[in-house]
């Protein structure tokens, strides 16, 4: 059984949905609430920070692409520090802390430090900027199913099964993939997806700034302008069409 009231010297680590303060869980509020440090990534809405308590101390550690402020391990360090002086920490991540959020290798560094802890999950990016880009992630006359992954994969293909990805009946969805889109693509149409498959830029999801890009594959990439460091998701496969913003 969860307690409603986090131990001293505990550490919950909080998914905080794809944006806007409304798309996080009532766990997820309650536990910010109640924290007295919080350490938050770098997208984090504002609205979403606005619910800090004012007495909690913030602790900022983001990543941008090829910048982090604070190294991985550091991180690992501020968390079971502050905790080490009785306080509730509260690690506040975009999206859900299990998903290409690192969290994973956060609850280990906790367990080997003997540190109490608890994870709240959120909406993931996936599923909450393709709701809000009107793409269903699987349909069951398109897509039985989809597959999450990160954007770097392309700089490694040879060590992925690029033949399975470019099979039919999936939606793809890439995290921080639109910086790679021509990679990605070559190696997905190289190994034998029709060029013209529905794909789609996200970027901003579910946020005031939402932007979506929507063409076949082949002419997405034609037409993409180059993307700078606003966080986006590359989602390709046939759900895409059913996107209003699909244009072909």
């Amino acid at each position: 059984m969860v307690s409603e009231t986090p131990a001293a010297g505990s550490v919950c680590i909080v998914g905080a949905g794809p944006g806007p303060a409304d798309l996080m869980t009532l766990r997820a509020l309650n536990r910010l609430k109640q924290a007295q440090v919080v350490v938050h990534d770098r997208l984090i809405a504002e609205d979403v920070l606005a619910l800090i308590p004012a007495a909690a101390r913030r602790v900022y550690v983001g990543k941008a692409l090829g910048h982090h402020a604070v190294p991985q391990e550091e991180i690992h360090d501020l968390l079971v520090g502050h905790a080490r002086q009785g306080l509730r920490v509260v690690r506040l991540k975009g999206g859900d802390p299990y998903v290409f959020g690192r969290g994973g290798e956060e609850v280990l560094a906790l367990q080997a430090a003997g540190i109490a802890f608890e994870v709240v999950p959120g909406v993931t990016a996936a599923s909450g900027c393709s709701a809000a880009a009107g793409i269903p992630l699987t349909h069951r006359h398109l897509a039985a199913s989809c597959v999450f992954l990160p954007g770097h994969l392309a700089d490694d293909q040879a060590s992925h099964d690029w033949q399975a990805l470019a099979g039919a009946g999936q939606t793809r969805v890439f995290y921080m993939g639109v910086q790679r889109l021509a990679q990605i693509a070559q190696a997905l149409i190289a190994h034998g997806l029709p060029p013209d498959t529905p794909a789609a830029i996200v970027q901003d999801g579910a946020r005031p700034t939402q932007s979506v890009l929507a063409h076949p594959l082949r002419r997405l990439v034609e037409i993409a302008p180059p993307y700078g460091p606003r966080p986006g998701l590359l989602i390709i496969g046939e759900t895409v069409r059913l996107s209003p913003s699909f244009e072909e």
